[in-house]
């Protein structure tokens, strides 16, 4: 009996242990030579790390980026981003969720989800910054190699 609950106790442990981070990604066709995105500003994701990170990282292969207003798209924008993300706490905020889509022309080309599951449980790489988790996601969005 002592033996059963040890396992018992050691799986519920390792599960606590292994937080898992969920990252789905529909990249866009290769065919799609993109030198500016559009973001449509989301006023209810309100810690600015996540946007900064977002335009740093797209940036970062070369792509323009313009923040505006939802009301306010400004012309010639072939492509546009949406975006959502999450935050949790646990002694401190930290990135829990978060989703990208990708429009040419208001139709769908690529979209991109993470996700932590069980809200990271007692893993110490939730609090792991913005850019750190974002940065992978977005590159396999935008179908980019990291350099």
């Amino acid at each position: 009996m002592k033996k059963l609950i040890l396992v018992f106790v050691s799986g519920l442990f390792t599960f606590f242990l292994s937080a898992c981070t969920s990252v789905r990604v529909n990249h866009i066709d290769e065919s799609h030579k993109i030198d500016k995105i559009c973001i449509e500003e989301n006023n209810a994701v309100i810690f600015n790390e996540f946007i900064d990170s977002i335009t740093n990282r797209i940036e970062y292969h070369g792509i323009k980026t313009i923040l505006f207003a939802k009301e306010h798209k400004p012309l010639g924008c072939d492509y546009t981003l949406w975006y959502t993300a999450l935050r949790s706490w646990d002694f401190s905020p930290y990135l829990s969720h978060a989703e990208l889509k990708l429009y040419k022309n208001n139709q769908l080309i690529g979209e991109a989800t993470y996700h932590l599951n069980g809200g990271g449980g007692l893993s110490l790489s939730k609090w792991a910054s913005v850019s750190t988790k974002m940065n992978p996601v977005v590159d396999e969005l935008l179908n980019k190699k990291m350099r």
